[in-house]
């Protein structure tokens, strides 16, 4: 039975995609008659308990798993697959960690910290190489604009911001769409996957690094709404895997000394370091990146994790502290030149009363409030901005160019309505108004001493922008329609330009949001509290309604205002917001993972799962291979199916009666067939036949820039065709099993917590087929499983 494809994407796929190496299900083509005699099928009908099992007449099975293996990734669509993140305690295991002396094994320990600390290096390279390059592009085309203004040119000063910026996100759509369309997007979606298990094509690919970088920077310095925070957790992740694979096999960058983390499991822990240095090259926050990574980014965490993500976000922080002292004496062109702390607020005096920590509650519950709105908003305009995606490459450049003329004309056009307000006295002339890139109080076409006030927030950096929201003293600076004219367009404009074609993140136009409604907040309370600490308290309050966020984003603030008295306050509004937000629906990143179809496994097993058992989801036949299998078995059972998995059965000679020997992944059936250790009759070999011709490395698995072997490449004989091969030293002889009774939500629980991707269900009586079927990650999706039962409690 052929398995229907129904996608969780942005928009349903047209048609079923060729799968090479898929999430499966045990639903594969049953065999027909002309399949190999060892291929054996175990079909729904065949599994009644013959003991007397438990009627469930309110669970009527409707279909097999149509649950789809395509996920939106960047803007692309493409098949998915999952992780081995289980050990795999084979004899080629075996045997490699015999042949390891104490010297191997400590140069594996080392390197693992080695490992850890040059991730650390390359990502604040690479968070301080963005932030040159855009604050010298956007710096550049400010200075332009502002020089055209002093000269009364006011109508050319407009068309030159706005042909810059729409140059500047053309070219970023335009690497986007060709080069790498899974550099898209903010990138935080796919890092969670990927650390929940979840792999597909160029999510950590070099090219995707490469766009990442680049299309970061130019979106960024073409004045959208957006900011390079979360692509940074992305290039991070992307900087830990290509150090972790051993360089691209692709782009002739490889390194064999790296052959120790040829491992999902290794992988998997340097790229929950690499996330966590790009929190910190982006926020410039160590203490707060490690705290991201633990509560937002990765599925398993453990106190050795712990000890090497914070050496990889301390030596990133080093990197930026040493390359931000360089840029103090001028050699980094428009690059400022102030310290590591982005937003210091500690000099002025905090204290509060009564009446500001009611204001900070009511913050905090509008800010919920909003937030969840916020989520709501993306959800639905993420969705239809699929449809354009999916119609190609120009399309997705014509609509960024279009939403880069749209931000131009808001912000250009805003700060033209806005009214010329007179410097204050006691400032002196070079303070107000300025005049350049930067700064508070801006001329833009005011008459001498007077600024723009909307021109101070809009005709900006981003950076720029939050930091003259967050500066202390200026309470008469932004009126209330400024503030309120600012937080409405930035709130608009946060909305429509996620989603387009260039790589962005969230984090920013969610503290500036959040930065103007406090701030607007404090302006009309008119408490003792400075405005700037309540727009710090608004940022903080938009984070936890929209991310869900508390101790990092906590932390992160803290880090990045350097003002640790405010720390009740941050809590407290992180507190309200969240509890508020969560009445309504989930944090951003969990919804775009939903949306996006990725198949991610939640801390809790879904309601529909606990009438379930695990033997009600399974979707046979299952297909096993004996312990040892006719080569042209095995070749034909892989080219028919795309799964990654096979039970293998241990039959007669070899043992008295069925029983179940293990389980073999694709992958190592090909490197196995590829190194032709045959006979001509069904015998064991043993392990030492097959290390004579293959060595342990040869098993490991591909990094996600290279290309594995496909069963069509290995150019077998008829004669090789027809003889034997022994699948025992190549088989885990310790698979995870349940009982086909086993509560269906304590598997999906042992199947996460474990980070498995395959999981045997065997039978609870004996005289029945050693293994039922194999549970994998898509068995445990809630919309596959309310599809299979009509009448499931739905939420």
């Amino acid at each position: 039975m052929a398995k229907r494809e129904k996608t969780l994407a942005v928009r349903p796929v047209p048609a079923p995609v060729p799968v090479p190496e898929a999430l499966p299900t045990p639903s594969a083509t049953p065999v027909s008659a002309t399949a190999p005699t060892s291929a054996r099928s175990v079909r729904w009908g065949d599994l009644e308990d013959a003991a007397g099992g438990l009627e469930r007449p309110l669970l009527r099975q409707r279909g097999s798993n149509t649950t789809s293996q395509m996920a939106v990734v960047g803007t692309n669509v493409c098949p998915i697959e999952s992780l081995d993140y289980e050990i795999v305690e084979n004899d080629v295991y075996k045997q490699d960690w015999r042949s390891r002396g104490r010297i191997q094994i400590f140069q594996y320990q080392v390197l693992k910290w080695l490992m850890a600390l040059l991730v650390g290096s390359f990502v604040g390279l690479v968070g301080f190489f963005n932030n040159i390059a855009v604050e010298n592009i956007a710096g550049y085309k400010l200075l332009l604009t502002s020089n055209l203004m002093r000269q009364n040119r006011n109508l050319g000063a407009f068309l030159l911001y706005m042909a810059c910026n729409a140059v500047l996100a053309g070219s970023a759509a335009a690497i986007c769409a060709y080069l790498a369309p899974a550099a898209a997007g903010s990138g935080i979606p796919e890092v969670k996957a990927y650390l929940n298990g979840v792999d597909a094509h160029s999510i950590l690919a070099p090219s995707t690094l490469f766009v990442k970088i680049i299309g970061s920077i130019l979106g960024v310095s073409a004045g959208f709404m957006l900011g390079k925070e979360g692509p940074m957790v992305h290039t991070g992740a992307c900087v830990a895997a290509m150090l972790a694979q051993g360089g691209s096999r692709k782009y002739g960058l490889t390194w064999n000394w790296i052959r120790y983390f040829k491992n999902d499991l290794d992988r998997r822990d340097l790229i929950t370091c690499g996330a966590a240095a790009g929190v910190t090259a982006a926020f410039r926050a160590p203490v707060g990146g490690v705290l991201f990574a633990l509560e937002e980014a990765t599925t398993w965490w453990r106190s050795a994790l712990l000890w090497r993500t914070f050496s990889t976000t301390a030596m990133s922080a080093i990197v930026l502290r040493s390359l931000i002292e360089y840029c103090r004496s001028g050699n980094c062109g428009l690059f400022g030149k102030g310290g590591l702390i982005m937003f210091d607020v500690s000099s002025r005096v905090t204290t509060y009363t009564a009446t500001d920590i009611a204001a900070v509650i009511l913050l905090g519950i509008l800010g919920g409030l909003l937030g969840a709105l916020f989520n709501h908003f993306v959800d639905q305009i993420l969705r239809r901005y699929g449809v354009i995606n999916e119609k190609g490459a120009p399309y997705k450049i014509l609509m960024t160019v279009f939403i880069s003329l749209v931000t131009s004309c808001c912000s250009f056009g805003l700060s033209s309505l806005s009214p010329c307000v007179p410097c204050p006295p006691e400032l002196a002339p070079g303070k107000c108004p300025t005049i350049g890139r930067n700064g508070n109080y801006k001329k833009f076409w005011c008459p001498a001493g007077h600024y723009n006030a909307l021109a101070s927030l809009f005709f900006n950096t981003n950076d720029d922008a939050i930091r003259n929201l967050f500066s202390g003293g200026t309470d008469s600076e932004f009126g209330v329609y400024t503030l309120l004219t600012f937080f409405i367009g930035v709130y608009t404009l946060g909305l429509i330009t996620y989603g387009v074609a260039v790589p962005s993140g969230l984090f920013i136009p969610v503290i500036l949001s959040g930065a103007s409604f406090g701030r607007l907040v404090g302006k009309i309370f008119g408490s003792g509290l400075d405005t700037g600490l309540f727009a710090i308290v608004g940022a903080a309050s938009f984070l936890g309604g929209t991310m869900r966020m508390t101790v990092s984003v906590c932390v992160i603030l803290l880090e990045l205002t350097n003002d640790l008295l405010l720390l009740p306050l941050i809590m407290l509004v992180l507190l309200v917001s969240k509890t508020v937000a969560d009445c309504f629906n989930k944090g951003v990143y969990e919804q775009i993972v939903r949306m996006k179809g990725l198949p991610f496994l939640e801390v809790h097993a879904d309601a529909c799962m606990r009438s379930l058992v695990a033997s009600d989801v399974l979707s046979g036949p299952v297909i096993t291979f004996s312990s040892v299998e006719r080569v042209g078995s095995v070749v034909n059972t892989l080219r028919r199916t795309g799964h990654n998995g096979f039970p293998v059965i241990e039959e007669e000679p070899f043992a008295p009666a069925p029983e179940l020997c293990g389980l073999v992944l694709r992958s190592h059936l090909i490197v196995l067939l590829n190194g032709r250790t045959f006979t001509r009759a069904p015998v064991k070999t043993g392990a030492a036949e097959v290390f004579r011709k293959l060595k342990p490395f040869g098993f490991a698995k591909v990094g996600s820039s290279g290309k594995a072997m496909e069963v069509d490449e290995l150019r077998l004989t008829e004669e090789e065709m027809d003889m034997y091969v022994d699948l025992h030293p190549i088989t885990n002889r310790s698979p995870y099993t349940v009982l086909e009774n086993m509560s269906l939500a304590k598997a999906a629980v042992l199947f996460r917590d474990l980070g498995l991707r395959h999981m045997c269900v065997v039978p609870r009586t004996p005289g029945r087929p050693p293994v039922l079927g194999i549970l994998t990650r898509h068995d445990f999706m809630p919309e596959y499983i309310r599809g299979l039962f009509e009448n499931v409690l739905r939420e």
